[in-house]
């Protein structure tokens, strides 16, 4: 079944409250996903870094010193922000695709959730509520994110078969439905270069359109481009560096709802995931369309 939400803040006097906000939309979805969540977060990226979120089973073991010696590897400055069993580390841009290959060689346990300038994804386990507090995400802000709780349909209750799902720089997707074809779409991908950690469907969603963005298409191409190479029952919301879009299969039978005012575009698996946004008396509220592609950026 599974619940999925998405917030992009128009008015930046909001982006302080934007994890408190995003929190409430998924907790009030919880009853479509007791397995696993997760949210990711689109915050100011700081000039010159980029950020690298990391998970561990064994944060104390995996996480104590790993600045200092990530930092020796790669001759660059290092910082590390533990959050219970997630951590953020901070290294500059240019050296950010030698330090995750070097996490793998120093830390060979530590599973990447997402890399960029400004995401930051964090995913375990248990409730909405459960993730939401044990790491602090209410007291995050930034200008966009996506949430997503999960029931278990294609894969183990896992923290790596949790979502969103981080395939490419400042890219990650959520996903309500089932993929018919990914075994196929998986294989395609590899020849292309792509690297799955999962056999989960959603994972292979999220490859195809970074594989469509780096081969030079926008977002909404991207997202239309699922439309004809994807099978199967599929709600998707993406996440980008500058923003998020959302599409639905040609016959949407997955729930979907969404609002637009001057201050932000909010998306939810159902209607009660968008009442306690600020001016939602007045908001322009639809259902997407199936087969249409919605996106904005800032």
């Amino acid at each position: 079944m599974c619940g999925i939400v998405g917030l992009f803040l128009k008015d930046k006097s909001l982006e302080p409250k934007l994890g408190a906000m995003l929190s409430d939309m998924l907790v009030s979805l919880s009853d479509r996903g007791p397995d696993s969540a997760g949210i990711a977060i689109y915050g100011p990226p700081a000039k010159g870094k980029a950020k690298i979120t990391v998970q561990s089973a064994s944060p104390k073991r995996d996480f104590e010193g790993l600045d200092l010696e990530l930092g020796k590897a790669l001759g660059a400055k290092v910082s590390i922000q533990v959050k219970s069993t997630h951590a953020v580390i901070e290294v500059p841009a240019a050296k950010m695709e030698a330090a995750r290959d070097m996490l793998s060689e120093l830390r060979p346990d530590i599973r990447i959730m997402g890399a960029g300038d400004a995401v930051e994804i964090y995913k375990e386990v248990g409730l909405p509520r459960q993730v939401v507090d044990r790491f602090g995400i209410t007291g995050m802000g930034g200008t966009h994110g996506i949430g997503h709780t999960r029931m278990a349909t294609e894969s183990a209750v896992t923290t790596l078969g949790a979502h969103p799902f981080s395939t490419g720089p400042d890219q990650c997707l959520v996903h309500n439905g089932s993929l018919s074809n990914h075994n196929n779409v998986r294989r395609e991908l590899k020849r292309k270069g792509m690297r799955f950690e999962t056999e989960n469907d959603t994972e292979v969603a999220a490859a195809y359109i970074s594989s469509r963005l780096k081969d030079g298409s926008d977002l909404g191409e991207a997202l239309d481009g699922t439309l004809a190479d994807l099978d199967g029952f599929f709600t998707f919301v993406v996440g980008t560096r500058n923003g998020f879009g959302v599409v639905r299969d040609p016959i949407a039978c997955k729930p979907a709802v969404m609002a637009e005012t001057e201050q932000y575009v909010a998306f939810g698996s159902e209607y009660r995931a968008l009442a306690s946004l600020p001016g939602i008396a007045e908001a322009k509220v639809w259902e997407p369309e199936p087969a249409k592609v919605y996106f904005w950026e800032h």
